[in-house]
């Protein structure tokens, strides 16, 4: 398993933990440069979005030693984004999700759907 691969692992466990809903990990290297993996998971609410959130930073500083490089949708908590350099967070509320689309927007990535055992 690749560091980054461990990280979005880390990631897509954390988010379970909280019960996000449709977590999935698209695997984007060869895809783009500026990542190699996105987490993307539905929250059931805003205070949901941010608790989320909030469990995930904590988790990769603590697991992983992961700093947060950069965070953007705390404040509206509709689409959140932790960006850990080579994996990428995005926290939706559904509605939000279905709009954007973005596995779409990225059909060509390995997909994997993370849920409990």
């Amino acid at each position: 398993m690749s560091d980054s691969e461990f990280l979005a692992r880390t990631v897509a466990n954390a988010l379970l933990e909280k019960k996000a809903e449709d977590i999935r990990m698209l695997d984007v290297r060869g895809l783009t440069g500026f990542t190699d993996y996105f987490v993307v998971a539905t929250a059931l609410s805003d205070t949901h979005g941010k608790s989320l959130a909030d469990h995930v930073m904590v988790t990769m500083k603590g697991t992983a030693g992961e700093l947060t490089y950069g965070r953007e949708g705390l404040d509206t908590q509709r689409w959140i984004v932790l960006d850990y350099v080579n994996v990428v967070v995005h926290i939706f509320l559904r509605d939000v999700r279905v709009h954007y689309g973005l596995e779409r927007m990225w059909s060509d990535a390995k997909v994997t759907e993370v849920a409990d055992p």
